[in-house]
């Protein structure tokens, strides 16, 4: 039949990278004046070598988001001119990121301009620029040209900021004109994995006694960086736990970017030279309710080692309209994720308590990940891919890049191993410093794959590592992997209690959990934010959305349903009236196990190889 449908033909790919020098230097100048509607304008200039079809590509896949997380949304007012003419242009039909045009003869540079039009509501968004802070990240204000490793495209890069704002970036500084702003001359890939932040207000504290490690603060109020020694101490002891850890540093100087601030988004992602880190305005200023907020300074620090120093294999690619693989996430992140709580706790910037009681957290929660049930730990590496990091609904089912969770848990099965192995002489320290601590200074990626891993550890004590990691990574409707609690000393129990690091969690998120007894987490207003698979809030009927109007003919309140919890033990009921929309109902709880709260209890008579591991060297 003639009249059916057949498909049309697929548009020429992309030309592909190759590892050789693109000719000249791009010319990139930012206007970051606008901070009021938040507009960054690009003005960049870009050499040519011939006549003939040209592709520009805007940054896709991003290192340390592990998915396509470029706001492609945000990028508009594209005019390209060559001689002072208009050139035009066309998106591709399949890849949005990239422009296709034709440079006419006789030109040898082509200048392009366009804005970033940054978030101003969360609606759109991360927002990354108020009035008094800008947090520049390089990806959303360059194009670049396809058909060359990133490594291979020079790029000097400009940028102007508001009359007497400072900044801080990792590139070296270049001529500075009033408030223009210049860097020397890099590779499009360093340019990327080297943000910009600045402000009204930055202070800018050494780390280290060389002075090459900083913390740079950026805030929206002057007195927000008000840090005493006694909140610096453990900063600085993160540095010397993490040199003593990892050994030589792999990078000549490097700088925490921190935003104190409640009107940016929160974030932490790792960078070789650096860290951007959001966090809240009062993180020095009401220093003991933010313990939990610390341990993000640890995680993006251990990255410059595990995740952008060595990464694996299929992790790195040529160029950032290349895609990502995450089969080794559980290395990159979840040993990181190890790291940051060990390393936390060692420098002070949480107690040893406080670490102790994160792990359980963790550790109760992977015990009731139903979803374990059905997928394995290295399908959740895809992730960030799948879900673009959004909420999910049923995420106790849906598993949600449990390889930084379950990774660390599994992790210190690794660790306490070793140390059984090795009659308590090695341990995942010797492996840190085998695996990491190689660097010569120079801030170069080395990529590892699988053996390698396997390889690393054999050395160290022998045993089936192989066959260990297959199971427990690929593996589905495994228990929980809680060996290493137990070798270290500590047993998972639940208390009628919660710890000080759940209230404090609780209060900080407005909510109240019952997520280890009838199943939920609710918001202070009644709306359940979570409800887990196949607990007895499930069983009842409930979802995440709906809204607890009254718990047993009362209007709902975290104490009433605190109370109906305990009474329940004695038979009383659990009766809720829930709304969702316009519609109400009553359900029932068939519950009777009173409050559950996680908690580490020491064993009698077992090593506490735990707090071995969590003490300061």
């Amino acid at each position: 039949m003639t009249d059916l449908p057949c498909a049309a033909p697929e548009p020429a790919p992309l030309p592909a990278p190759s590892d050789t020098v693109y000719p000249g230097e791009l010319t990139l100048r930012v206007d970051a004046t606008d901070v009021e509607r938040g507009i960054l304008r690009v003005r960049e200039l870009i050499p040519v070598r011939a006549a003939g079809p040209l592709t520009l590509l805007y940054p896709k896949w991003l290192p340390g988001y592990h998915s396509p997380q470029a706001p492609i949304e945000l990028f508009a007012g594209l005019e390209i001119q060559a001689a002072g003419k208009p050139l035009d242009w066309k998106r591709d039909p399949v890849e949005v990121h990239a422009f296709h045009l034709e440079v006419p003869a006789g030109v040898d540079t082509i200048e392009a301009q366009f804005q970033f039009l940054s978030p101003t509501t969360e609606k759109h968004g991360r927002l990354v620029v108020t009035r008094d802070i800008l947090t520049m990240q390089w990806n959303t204000v360059v194009l670049y040209p396809a058909g060359h490793y990133s490594r291979r495209i020079q790029v000097q890069a400009s940028v102007e900021l508001p009359p007497g704002w400072a900044f801080a970036c990792p590139l070296e500084r270049g001529p500075t004109t009033g408030s223009q702003v210049a860097f020397a001359p890099v590779s499009l890939d360093v340019l990327i994995d080297s943000p910009l932040y600045a402000g009204r207000h930055l202070r800018a504290i050494p780390l280290d006694e060389q002075g090459l490690v900083r913390l740079n603060l950026v805030a929206e109020r002057p007195d927000q960086l008000e840090a005493s020694p006694t909140h610096l101490a453990p900063h600085r002891a993160l540095i010397a736990q993490a040199d003593k850890l990892f050994g030589p540093r792999p990078f000549d100087h490097y700088d925490f970017l921190v935003s104190l601030s409640d009107e940016l988004g929160s974030v932490g992602v790792e960078h070789h030279r650096c860290a951007e880190i959001g966090t809240v305005a009062d993180y020095f200023t009401k220093w003991d309710s933010h313990a939990e907020a610390r341990d993000v300074m640890a995680h993006e620090y251990v990255h410059a080692w595990n995740g952008k120093y060595r990464r694996g294999k299929d992790s790195w690619t040529p160029s950032f309209e290349r895609p990502i693989q995450n089969s080794l996430m559980w290395v990159y992140e979840g040993q990181t994720q190890y790291w940051g709580n060990v390393l936390s706790a060692r420098s002070g910037l949480v107690s040893v308590q406080h670490a102790l009681d994160a792990l359980a957290r963790t550790a109760a929660v992977c015990e009731h990940r139903a979803g374990r049930r059905w997928r394995s730990m290295s399908d959740t590496t895809r992730d960030p891919i799948i879900a673009s990091r959004g909420p999910l609904p049923w995420v106790s089912w849906q598993r949600s890049e449990d390889y930084y969770s379950e990774g660390q848990l599994m992790w210190l099965e690794v660790d306490t191993l070793l140390r059984e192995l090795t009659d308590d002489t090695r341990s995942l320290d010797t492996f840190a410093r085998a695996f990491f601590g190689t660097a010569d200074g120079r801030h170069i990626t080395s990529t590892y794959d699988f053996d390698e891993v396997v390889r690393t550890l054999a050395a160290i004590a022998p045993y089936d590592w192989a066959s260990y990691f297959v199971r427990q990574v690929d593996g589905r409707g495994l228990e929980a992997p809680l060996a290493g609690l137990l070798r270290g000393g500590y047993q998972l129990v639940y208390r009628s209690t919660p710890s000080a690091l759940a209230s404090q969690s609780d209060a900080a998120r407005s909510v109240a959990s019952f997520h280890f007894s009838i199943g939920v987490v609710v918001a202070a207003d009644g709306t359940l934010q979570e409800v887990l698979w196949d607990s007895p809030a499930f069983d009842a009927g409930l979802t995440v959305g709906m809204q607890v109007a009254a718990v047993n003919g009362r209007s709902y309140g975290a104490d009433e349903l605190t109370q109906a919890i305990v009474a329940a033990q004695h038979g009383e009921p659990i009766d809720l009236l829930v709304r969702r929309g316009k519609a109400h109902r009553t359900a029932q709880i068939a519950y009777r196990g009173g409050l559950r709260y996680p908690h580490l209890e020491p064993i009698a008579g077992a090593r506490r190889r735990l707090e071995e591991i969590l003490a300061a060297r």
